[in-house]
């Protein structure tokens, strides 16, 4: 029994999600069931159409992220350390790129399951590396890259991507090794002994599949993505918001292969709050219409370096400020490094 004296803690409401969720789906619904109110008013019009766009977007991105969130959360940490490799190693770091590189998911929800690997005690390099690596390099995005700018180009958008991921994820463990960033608490210490396939037979055996295994993993999942979701719908807002006050053509024109383009098309990327899906054709207008590869290379890149959604996610799942914002301090000199060379090219 609790004593008089005893407060049951109430969590707060989370008054950022409860505000973009109800401002989504309100411009949601008036985009698609009442489109003659808000064509009365351009910026209405506009707004409620970009949210009713990016949210068809990004939908299957998110519900396939809380998918591998749940069946993540019944893995135990052994199995995840074991598959990515030594938490302090280059091939730890080689193995997160690659898993980004290949895992098929939009960035919000490669943005989830990252979350979910650090919780299960990756180092936050081989988190980095993953996250870098991902964004628009899943099979499907690279057919529709090469479809838009050619096979040439997309292979060396991908390799000059896994190449910023590898260094950026060894330079972050780097400064945690040099207690320059906080390690990873949840880290644990493999047994030497421990097997991966014997103990996934093992750990299989004594699992039980039932529905309630199922409805669990799943409520834990939904629970987990709470995160990610709260500022995906405050990033599309703001994308919204600019679409409709920021004139179309002016938008495409100002990006051209110089210094001054490629200056504009980092800020772009750092506004808007596009998806992989939504980036991918940006970037490809970019270099098709104003001849600046270089800038769409930067496009795609500095969206994950500069985006305000993985920042803030970073900063909510590692508790640091410091790593979050140590993102873009270490990744942007190197986009705009890369893509001012691809422009002279």
């Amino acid at each position: 029994m609790k004593s008089c004296c005893e407060k049951e803690e109430r969590k707060k409401p989370d008054y950022i999600l409860w505000f973009c969720a109800i401002t989504a789906i309100s411009m949601y619904i008036l985009h698609w069931q009442f489109p003659q109110i808000a064509e009365n008013y351009y910026w209405l019009n506009t707004m409620s159409d970009g949210i009713f766009e990016l949210l068809n977007t990004v939908w299957w991105g998110v519900i396939v992220g809380i998918t591998m969130l749940s069946i993540l959360s019944t893995i135990p940490k052994e199995f995840i350390i074991s598959i990515l490799g030594d938490a302090k190693g280059t091939v730890g770091i080689l193995k997160a790129t690659l898993a980004g590189v290949l895992l098929d998911l939009c960035s919000h929800g490669i943005l989830m399951i990252g979350a979910k690997l650090y919780d299960k005690g990756i180092s936050i390099g081989q988190v980095m590396a993953f996250l870098i690596a991902s964004p628009w390099n899943s099979l499907s995005l690279t057919l529709i890259l090469i479809a838009l700018i050619g096979i040439k180009l997309t292979i060396l958008f991908i390799i000059l991507s896994a190449v910023i991921a590898i260094i950026t994820g060894i330079i972050f463990n780097l400064l945690v090794k040099r207690k320059i960033l906080p390690d990873n608490p949840n880290k644990i210490d493999m047994p030497e002994d421990f097997k991966f396939m014997k103990e996934a037979k093992n750990s299989l055996k004594r699992t039980k599949f039932s529905p309630s295994f199922f409805i669990k993993a799943l409520i834990t999942g939904i629970k987990e993505s709470k995160m990610v979701v709260k500022w995906l719908l405050f990033g599309i807002i703001l994308a919204s918001i600019v679409r409709a006050f920021v004139d179309a053509d002016d938008f495409s024109s100002w990006f051209g292969p110089d210094l001054m383009g490629l200056t504009l098309t980092i800020v772009a990327a750092t506004i808007i709050e596009a998806c992989s899906e939504g980036s991918t054709p940006i970037a490809a207008d970019i270099i098709n219409r104003a001849n600046a590869p270089g800038n769409g290379f930067a496009f795609l890149m500095t969206g994950v370096s500069t985006d305000y959604t993985e920042i803030m996610v970073l900063k909510e799942t590692t508790k640091s400020w410091k790593i979050s914002l140590f993102l873009p301090l270490i990744t942007l000199p190197q986009v705009i490094l890369i893509s001012y060379i691809v422009n002279i090219m």
